[in-house]
């Protein structure tokens, strides 16, 4: 059997499997033929949808856990889309709003915000806080890419 990986839609929530050999940015979902690489960050809205991402993603996963009240979260947004557009399909870019999924925030002990979580296999790998620039975020995502 081929190498592949699991992907989970950003639409519907399938978990697809990716053979290696296809290029991953073209993907689209067994189940309703969405692109699995959308260029723009994941929302996450439920502790389910957060769960199959970091359980499921064969690839690594950055989660932004930010609230539409905090400044530096909204100075961070085009940072993060611009972060998925440029690192798809190598890295998987999500969004979860800590007050709309606060008993995931409450898991993971955030205690400020905007906090940038890098989950590789099911675990957390990296974190970091604070606002940057997409430069700044490339350089403390590079070495750990490059790792996995």
């Amino acid at each position: 059997m081929a190498a592949s990986f699991h992907l989970v839609c950003p639409a519907c929530g399938a978990v697809n499997r990716v053979p290696v050999e296809r290029p991953a940015a073209a993907a689209k979902c067994g189940s309703c033929q969405a692109r699995l690489f959308q260029g723009q960050p994941v929302e996450l809205t439920s502790a389910a949808g957060f769960d199959r991402h970091v359980k499921a993603d064969g690839i690594p996963l950055l989660v932004d856990f930010w609230a539409a009240w905090c400044g530096p979260c909204k100075a961070m947004a085009p940072v993060l889309a611009d972060a998925a557009r440029e690192l798809e399909p190598r890295l998987r870019v999500a969004k979860l709003d800590t007050d709309t999924v606060p008993e995931i925030a409450a898991r993971f002990g955030i205690r400020s915000i905007p906090t940038m979580i890098l989950f590789q296999g099911g675990r957390e790998v990296v974190r970091t806080a604070g606002a940057m620039p997409l430069s700044q975020l490339k350089a403390w995502l590079e070495p750990r890419l490059a790792a996995g």
